[in-house]
């Protein structure tokens, strides 16, 4: 009874003097509010019947302030903060290699060029069965650990069992890790003999040399018109954006500017550049455009230096600003919105806290059949604006493209999407070229030959469907079947494409029948 009287003592002392100091007046709301904050962790930490986690609480504390405010503030700890870095630094620490699972075995699909792995003789179609000693092969290990098994510090080494078709055994081979390129650059390539293509998925910090050493190249091969495809591309470094743009319009003309509460406005103007200053531009977008892709795009359309092709982008124009925390975490802060510069703001409406109806708006236009149907687009005279030479286009949200395209919700059968979402058709590629990759290769040195020639056997096709009866995929008639098939065989050979030669490649076939590409190569023309 004593013993507890002492301890009730203390607590009282202790909860007076956190009174007294919550009491003493602050100089201002921010005083008084940390002051709070500060006492209500502590007393948790001190007094919680159960142990408390106290940075777990922090950082929920962290993430509760930050997700009352706009949808795109946020918190992430030291590991996803360098994990985001990664992609937009444009390199992480590694063994490099291109690799997927078959089954529950990693196969090697391309060794970096000139990376680590390549150096010590790892080939495509290896088979990575062990980790230092660890099997990573037929254990159901999950991607992810085995990414971080592979990963490390450069200059660290690590020791792979490889096990190579037509060599018996296990072979080992230790690999010294180094900075493996994260390439942002998905294709350049020429559609026709006057029109290129590149797309780019994100903006980083080396997406501006990739763009411009991509632009060259395609010159080289006689490129009078350009296609930049900005589909998907989430977004990225504002700077790079800005950077990129320059090169496609003349020195001075704005870009974007930026306003914000408690920030100077600032605006980025071009200084132009050797990119594509005077051929005619089409820019593709659709509803996941955004960001920064949104930027270039506004600026193009705004400027009149070209056509925009496709669905209204994702409407995603708030500044954020990066703050990094002492244990390697970051705070991504709004500071500020974009503005096109006809003075449209980028972003779309949104409810602050709720990140729910935010998260929903896609499907939400796909419901209202905004994604399907041009007609059901509506905007107020509010939101009617002005590009350079007088032409009208609207705020209110994304950019809205010069020529719509409607999402094509029957190009693809139920039959081709659920084969594909169950991997089968990822699969049925990777044990083709595990078994003909040899006879692939030697038989196709040159893509055109093959984009022209080559045909996916019906064995393959036929193999895979087998696999999806096993899973109970079934088309629901011959007139489904016969519609798949096609599909099948085009993302077969692109696929196979990819793996010998490389991502452009790929969309070079894929794009081949792709209503948004094929109508900015008729506009084009």
């Amino acid at each position: 009874m004593k013993r507890f009287a002492i301890i009730l003592l203390i607590f009282n002392f202790q909860f007076s003097i956190f009174n007294c100091a919550i009491a003493q007046k602050p100089d201002n709301d921010i005083d008084a509010a940390m002051r709070k904050l500060n006492m209500a962790t502590v007393l948790t930490n001190i007094y919680y019947v159960d142990s408390v986690n106290i940075n777990r609480q922090v950082e929920d504390a962290i993430n509760g302030m930050l997700g009352k405010l706009d949808p795109h503030s946020q918190y992430s700890n030291a590991k996803d903060t360098k994990r985001m870095n990664e992609s937009l630094e444009g390199s992480f620490e590694g063994i490099g290699v291109q690799f997927n699972m078959l089954e529950d075995t990693l196969v090697v699909i391309q060794p970096v060029s000139k990376g680590p792995s390549e150096r010590v003789g790892i080939l495509a179609g290896d088979r990575i069965v062990s980790v230092n000693d660890t099997a990573i092969a037929g254990v159901k290990m999950s991607r992810e650990e085995i990414m971080s098994r592979l990963r490390g510090p450069k200059d660290t080494k690590v020791k792979l069992g490889i096990v190579r078709e037509g060599v018996e055994g296990v072979s080992f081979f230790t690999v010294k890790r180094d900075k493996i390129p994260v390439n942002t650059l998905d294709a350049a390539y020429m559609v026709t003999d006057e029109i290129g293509l590149i797309r780019f998925s994100s903006f980083g910090h080396t997406t501006f040399d990739e763009v411009m050493q991509a632009l060259d190249k395609l010159k080289q091969q006689g490129m009078k018109k350009l296609i930049i495809d900005m589909q998907q591309n989430g977004g990225g470094l504002l700077g790079t954006a800005a950077e990129i743009t320059s090169q496609f319009l003349p020195k001075g003309d704005t870009i974007v500017y930026t306003k914000g509460r408690n920030v100077p406005s600032q605006a980025f103007v071009s200084r132009g550049g050797r990119g594509w200053q005077e051929g005619p531009i089409a820019v593709l977008i659709d509803e996941y455009t955004a960001s920064a892709a949104e930027i270039l795009t506004g600026a193009i359309q705004d400027q009149d230096r070209g056509i925009v092709i496709g669905r209204r982008s994702f409407g995603k124009g708030l500044v954020q600003r990066p703050i990094d925390l002492p244990d390697g975490s970051m705070i991504r802060l709004t500071t500020a919105r974009y503005y096109t510069p006809s003075g449209r703001c980028i972003q779309k409406p949104y409810t602050k806290g709720d990140k729910e109806s935010y998260s929903k708006d896609v499907i939400n236009r796909y419901n209202s059949g905004e994604l399907t149907n041009a007609d059901s687009i509506h905007f107020p005279d509010s939101l009617r604006y002005h590009t350079k030479k007088g032409r009208v286009v609207y705020g209110g949200g994304g950019i809205m493209p010069d020529y719509f395209i409607p999402l094509d919700t029957t190009r693809y059968t139920k039959f081709y999407r659920e084969l594909s979402a169950k991997s089968l058709v990822i699969n049925a590629n990777l044990r083709n070229l595990d078994k003909n990759r040899k006879r692939l290769t030697k038989q196709w040195t040159d893509f055109k030959d093959f984009k022209a020639a080559y045909e996916v056997p019906d064995e393959v096709v036929d193999k895979l469907l087998k696999e999806g009866e096993k899973k109970n995929i079934k088309p629901k008639d011959d007139e489904e079947l016969q519609k798949t098939i096609p599909l099948l065989k085009r993302m077969l050979k692109a696929l196979i494409a990819r793996d010998l030669w490389d991502l452009s490649e790929y969309f070079s076939i894929i794009y081949e029948d792709d209503p948004v590409v094929q109508k900015a190569v008729q506009l084009l023309k």
